[in-house]
């Protein structure tokens, strides 16, 4: 397979054929996405999905893979759920996946990655097709933040916070990597707050207008002993340069310049992407909706995690002879705060009108198992309503990696700022 997909490759360039062109060529051992669904992202403990365990999301998204799919489970050959918080999640993602109608003959793992576990699951599924482990399988990334976690705290060990000062950073708050990334490298509080008041206004401004309903399955769950459907992102609605201003800083004992209006919002989500080789994709009549291409991966130093992106994404692009300027339709950043996001924009000169054109996680919140997950499918649909090609997804993730990803409408590139990067076409 590796060598045919090599001299398909050099005989492309050959004949003089673009980069973009030689990435977008459809060959049957392609892996490509078929369906790319989430739910709302829904408020920190007073949200819609609070009462919403880890094991309850999970089932939820399953079941609708399940039903909007209309494939045969039993042809579902394994599932990666990527989860940060929760010490049990590979036991409730397994249950989850037998409850909502998979046999059990369909396996299931975990994986965490931190803020990249959504994005780990997915490249984990495709690596696994990508090796002939597998014809198809789907990943899911989810993150109950509200509910009570199973896993217990302890200190590192002594070996490893006496080693050196990275192994040290390791342990660095997430609030004090944002500081340290907009004192090094001069990030205004003023220029954050505007970053943020951009991703508010466009979350808002996409939910008006009907983008995100194609991308969002309704979820029915209970709130406070109601049963209740949930239906919608819970963002924030009217915000304004002047209310941010007036936010008082979130970390005062490392900084002045991230507060809870330029950061991330905490939320409950998940989201699934099913994944499958293009020739069973064909044999079955799923719609093909985007193409795997490759990953990359990076690491940087942990006391600045956030700058992963500039990292993983030439990475990632050089590897296909790629212009983020000339090649690439839309990107999605996660923004884990307004200091890293607007460093990456900056310093890999983002188009303002391919950058998160529906808000990112400021507005839209961080439920950090699924946020990589979640950018696929927000991305996929971005690219459908502007009927273009190219997607890139990145991530910044705790103690200094990256992972990103390209998707475009038909195609997928990820770079990993951190751990790894992607792309695909169809």
């Amino acid at each position: 397979m590796a060598t045919e997909k090599m001299t398909s490759l050099l005989s492309n360039i050959a004949y003089g054929a673009s980069p973009l062109d030689t990435i977008t060529q459809k060959n049957p051992d392609d892996i490509v996405i078929t369906l790319a669904i989430r739910t709302p992202m829904c408020r920190y403990k007073t949200g819609s999905l609070s009462d919403a365990p880890l094991d309850a999301l999970v089932l939820k998204i399953l079941e609708q893979v399940r039903l909007r799919s209309s494939l045969d489970p039993a042809l579902v050959e394994d599932i990666c759920l990527g989860n940060v918080r929760d010490g049990q999640a590979a036991q409730f993602g397994r249950a989850a996946a037998l409850a909502a109608g998979y046999p059990n003959t369909t396996a299931a793992c975990r994986v965490n990655r931190f803020c990249s576990s959504g994005l780990a699951a997915t490249q984990n599924i495709a690596n696994e097709i990508a090796a002939g482990s597998i014809d198809i399988g789907i990943a899911v990334g989810a993150e109950s933040l509200s509910t009570p976690n199973t896993r217990l705290d302890r200190p590192f060990v002594d070996e490893i916070m006496n080693a050196n000062q990275d192994a040290r950073d390791c342990m660095q708050e997430m609030g004090q990597t944002s500081e340290n990334v907009a004192k090094d490298f001069g990030i205004s509080r003023q220029k954050q707050d505007e970053f943020a008041l951009v991703s508010n206004n466009r979350a808002e401004a996409a939910q008006r207008a009907g983008w995100f309903d194609d991308e969002i399955v309704p979820i029915t769950t209970h709130k406070d002993g109601k049963k209740i459907v949930v239906d919608r992102d819970e963002i924030r609605y009217g915000t304004t340069y002047e209310r941010l201003s007036k936010l008082r800083p979130a970390f005062p004992e490392h900084g002045d310049r991230s507060t809870a209006g330029n950061s991330s919002q905490i939320t409950d989500g998940a989201a699934a992407v099913l994944l499958m080789r293009r020739s069973k994709a064909l044999e079955l009549g799923q719609p093909i909706v985007a193409k795997y291409v490759g990953s990359a991966v990076a690491g940087v130093p942990p006391r600045i995690m956030g700058i992963g992106p500039v990292f993983a994404i030439p990475k990632l692009l050089s590897r296909y002879d790629l212009s983020l300027q000339r090649d690439i339709d839309v990107v999605e950043i996660n923004e884990a705060f307004a200091s890293m996001a607007v460093y990456c924009k900056d310093k890999l000169e983002i188009d303002w009108s391919k950058l998160n054109p529906r808000g990112g996680a400021i507005a839209l919140g961080h439920p950090v198992g699924c946020t990589g997950a979640r950018q696929i499918v927000t991305g996929l649909s971005e690219c459908r309503r502007r009927g273009v090609k190219v997607l890139l997804t990145s991530m910044c993730m705790g103690s200094g990696m990256v992972s990103t990803t390209p998707l475009p409408w038909r195609w997928n590139l990820s770079a990993d700022c951190g751990p790894r990067g992607w792309l695909v076409y169809s």
